[in-house]
Protein backbone atom coordinates (compact mmCIF):
# COMPACT_ATOMS: atom_id res chain seq x y z
CA UNK A 1 0.00 0.00 0.00
CA UNK A 2 3.02 2.10 0.58
CA UNK A 3 4.12 1.72 -2.58
CA UNK A 4 0.30 2.89 -4.41
CA UNK A 5 0.06 5.63 -2.03
CA UNK A 6 3.38 7.04 -3.99
CA UNK A 7 1.33 7.23 -7.46
CA UNK A 8 -1.90 8.52 -5.83
CA UNK A 9 -2.91 12.11 -7.55
CA UNK A 10 -3.14 14.04 -4.48
CA UNK A 11 -0.34 12.19 -2.49
CA UNK A 12 1.64 14.19 0.14
CA UNK A 13 4.54 11.73 1.05
CA UNK A 14 7.95 12.45 0.08
CA UNK A 15 9.43 10.19 -2.43
CA UNK A 16 11.67 6.91 -1.32
CA UNK A 17 15.02 6.74 -2.27
CA UNK A 18 15.78 6.57 -6.39
CA UNK A 19 12.55 8.52 -7.39
CA UNK A 20 13.13 12.77 -7.53
CA UNK A 21 10.24 15.31 -7.72
CA UNK A 22 10.22 18.36 -9.60
CA UNK A 23 9.16 21.60 -8.66
CA UNK A 24 5.60 21.07 -9.68
CA UNK A 25 5.11 17.50 -7.83
CA UNK A 26 5.24 15.25 -10.49
CA UNK A 27 7.84 12.13 -9.77
CA UNK A 28 10.54 11.03 -12.05
CA UNK A 29 10.70 6.93 -12.07
CA UNK A 30 13.06 4.72 -12.78
CA UNK A 31 12.36 1.81 -15.63
CA UNK A 32 11.81 -0.50 -12.85
CA UNK A 33 9.47 1.81 -10.87
CA UNK A 34 7.51 2.56 -14.32
CA UNK A 35 6.67 -0.74 -14.43
CA UNK A 36 5.58 -1.39 -10.92
CA UNK A 37 2.98 1.76 -11.77
CA UNK A 38 1.87 0.00 -15.26
CA UNK A 39 1.16 -3.15 -13.19
CA UNK A 40 -0.83 -1.23 -10.71
CA UNK A 41 -4.70 -0.28 -11.27
CA UNK A 42 -6.46 -1.32 -13.97
CA UNK A 43 -5.22 -4.06 -16.21
CA UNK A 44 -8.35 -5.14 -17.99
CA UNK A 45 -8.77 -4.40 -21.26
CA UNK A 46 -11.66 -4.30 -23.79
CA UNK A 47 -11.02 -4.32 -28.18
CA UNK A 48 -11.28 -0.56 -27.60
CA UNK A 49 -11.18 1.93 -24.50
CA UNK A 50 -11.63 5.39 -24.61
CA UNK A 51 -8.45 6.93 -22.46
CA UNK A 52 -8.67 10.44 -23.53
CA UNK A 53 -12.02 12.01 -25.23
CA UNK A 54 -12.47 10.87 -29.02
CA UNK A 55 -8.84 8.90 -28.42
CA UNK A 56 -9.65 4.97 -28.58
CA UNK A 57 -6.52 2.36 -27.45
CA UNK A 58 -7.61 -0.61 -28.90
CA UNK A 59 -6.49 -4.17 -30.90
CA UNK A 60 -6.25 -5.51 -34.20
CA UNK A 61 -9.69 -7.18 -33.74
CA UNK A 62 -11.82 -4.06 -33.22
CA UNK A 63 -9.41 -2.16 -36.38
CA UNK A 64 -11.21 -4.82 -38.53
CA UNK A 65 -14.61 -4.86 -37.44
CA UNK A 66 -15.94 -1.83 -39.86
CA UNK A 67 -19.77 -2.22 -37.85
CA UNK A 68 -17.77 -1.51 -34.71
CA UNK A 69 -15.64 1.54 -35.84
CA UNK A 70 -19.00 2.57 -37.38
CA UNK A 71 -20.47 2.70 -34.21
CA UNK A 72 -17.71 4.07 -32.29
CA UNK A 73 -17.60 6.89 -34.92
CA UNK A 74 -14.25 6.70 -35.92
CA UNK A 75 -12.65 9.11 -38.12
CA UNK A 76 -8.90 8.39 -38.29
CA UNK A 77 -7.10 5.19 -37.31
CA UNK A 78 -3.30 4.84 -36.08
CA UNK A 79 -2.20 1.66 -37.29
CA UNK A 80 1.45 1.19 -34.57
CA UNK A 81 1.42 -2.73 -36.17
CA UNK A 82 1.35 -1.87 -40.24
CA UNK A 83 2.51 -4.43 -42.54
CA UNK A 84 2.56 -4.54 -46.09
CA UNK A 85 0.47 -8.59 -45.70
CA UNK A 86 -2.16 -7.50 -43.49
CA UNK A 87 -4.63 -4.88 -44.49
CA UNK A 88 -3.62 -1.13 -44.74
CA UNK A 89 -5.56 2.14 -45.92
CA UNK A 90 -6.93 0.16 -48.76
CA UNK A 91 -9.14 -1.85 -46.10
CA UNK A 92 -10.98 1.10 -45.07
CA UNK A 93 -11.94 3.01 -48.57
CA UNK A 94 -15.09 3.82 -48.44
CA UNK A 95 -15.54 4.19 -45.11
CA UNK A 96 -14.29 8.02 -44.98
CA UNK A 97 -11.61 6.79 -42.44
CA UNK A 98 -7.79 8.55 -42.77
CA UNK A 99 -5.29 5.96 -41.74
CA UNK A 100 -1.46 6.22 -40.86
CA UNK A 101 0.38 3.06 -40.53
CA UNK A 102 3.67 2.81 -38.60
CA UNK A 103 5.34 -0.94 -38.62
CA UNK A 104 6.93 -1.03 -35.85
CA UNK A 105 7.62 -3.65 -33.60
CA UNK A 106 6.91 -4.87 -30.20
CA UNK A 107 10.94 -5.25 -29.34
CA UNK A 108 13.00 -3.33 -26.82
CA UNK A 109 15.06 -2.90 -29.29
CA UNK A 110 12.84 -1.44 -31.78
CA UNK A 111 13.23 2.57 -31.87
CA UNK A 112 9.55 4.16 -31.55
CA UNK A 113 10.96 7.38 -30.86
CA UNK A 114 11.05 8.76 -34.21
CA UNK A 115 7.40 8.62 -34.85
CA UNK A 116 6.53 10.02 -31.48
CA UNK A 117 5.95 14.10 -32.93
CA UNK A 118 4.58 12.22 -36.31
CA UNK A 119 1.78 10.60 -34.53
CA UNK A 120 1.17 13.04 -32.10
CA UNK A 121 0.47 15.52 -35.22
CA UNK A 122 -1.91 12.98 -36.50
CA UNK A 123 -3.99 11.83 -33.48
CA UNK A 124 -4.09 15.96 -32.55
CA UNK A 125 -5.89 16.26 -36.15
CA UNK A 126 -7.73 13.18 -36.10
CA UNK A 127 -9.63 15.03 -32.51
CA UNK A 128 -10.25 18.00 -34.32
CA UNK A 129 -12.10 16.61 -36.58
CA UNK A 130 -13.91 13.88 -35.15
CA UNK A 131 -12.46 10.06 -33.35
CA UNK A 132 -9.28 8.10 -33.56
CA UNK A 133 -8.70 4.82 -32.99
CA UNK A 134 -4.11 4.32 -31.85
CA UNK A 135 -4.06 0.51 -31.77
CA UNK A 136 -1.58 -2.73 -32.54
CA UNK A 137 -2.42 -6.14 -32.31
CA UNK A 138 -3.39 -6.03 -28.71
CA UNK A 139 -3.23 -2.43 -27.90
CA UNK A 140 -0.96 -2.52 -24.73
CA UNK A 141 2.45 -1.94 -25.93
CA UNK A 142 3.21 -0.10 -29.22
CA UNK A 143 -0.03 1.53 -29.49
CA UNK A 144 0.08 2.38 -25.65
CA UNK A 145 3.70 4.37 -26.34
CA UNK A 146 1.76 6.27 -29.20
CA UNK A 147 -0.69 7.41 -27.11
CA UNK A 148 1.41 7.99 -24.21
CA UNK A 149 3.67 10.12 -26.62
CA UNK A 150 0.80 12.33 -27.46
CA UNK A 151 -0.56 13.34 -23.83
CA UNK A 152 3.16 14.43 -23.49
CA UNK A 153 3.91 16.42 -26.29
CA UNK A 154 0.53 17.99 -27.02
CA UNK A 155 -1.12 17.79 -23.20
CA UNK A 156 1.99 18.62 -21.04
CA UNK A 157 1.80 15.85 -19.45
CA UNK A 158 4.75 14.19 -17.37
CA UNK A 159 5.28 10.63 -18.42
CA UNK A 160 3.49 9.11 -15.09
CA UNK A 161 0.50 12.12 -14.97
CA UNK A 162 0.30 10.44 -18.81
CA UNK A 163 0.47 6.43 -17.62
CA UNK A 164 -2.08 7.11 -14.82
CA UNK A 165 -4.67 9.01 -17.44
CA UNK A 166 -4.55 6.23 -20.00
CA UNK A 167 -4.67 3.44 -16.68
CA UNK A 168 -7.63 4.92 -15.63
CA UNK A 169 -9.41 3.11 -18.88
CA UNK A 170 -7.15 0.49 -19.43
CA UNK A 171 -4.73 -1.86 -18.94
CA UNK A 172 -1.37 -1.28 -20.90
CA UNK A 173 2.52 -2.64 -20.51
CA UNK A 174 4.64 -0.92 -23.05
CA UNK A 175 7.78 -2.54 -23.52
CA UNK A 176 11.47 -1.72 -22.02
CA UNK A 177 12.97 -0.08 -24.46
CA UNK A 178 9.67 2.09 -24.74
CA UNK A 179 9.59 2.64 -21.81
CA UNK A 180 13.22 3.87 -22.02
CA UNK A 181 12.23 6.05 -25.32
CA UNK A 182 9.70 7.79 -23.69
CA UNK A 183 11.43 8.60 -20.10
CA UNK A 184 14.36 9.89 -22.69
CA UNK A 185 10.61 12.17 -24.57
CA UNK A 186 9.68 13.66 -20.78
CA UNK A 187 13.68 14.41 -20.17
CA UNK A 188 13.51 16.19 -23.18
CA UNK A 189 10.23 17.97 -23.14
CA UNK A 190 11.26 19.19 -19.55
CA UNK A 191 14.18 20.67 -20.01
CA UNK A 192 11.75 22.28 -23.36
CA UNK A 193 9.81 23.45 -21.05
CA UNK A 194 12.34 25.18 -18.17
CA UNK A 195 14.05 26.86 -21.28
Amino acid sequence: MAFLSRFSRNSTRSPSRGVREERNHHPILSIFELERLLYTGKTACNHADEVWPGLYLGDQDIAANRRELAHLRITHILNASHSKWRGGAEYYEGTGIRYLGIEAHDSPSFDMSPYFYPAADFIHQALNEGRILVHCAVGVSRSATLVLAYLMIRHHMPLVEAIKTVKDHRGIIPNRGFLRQLVALDNALRLKRSA
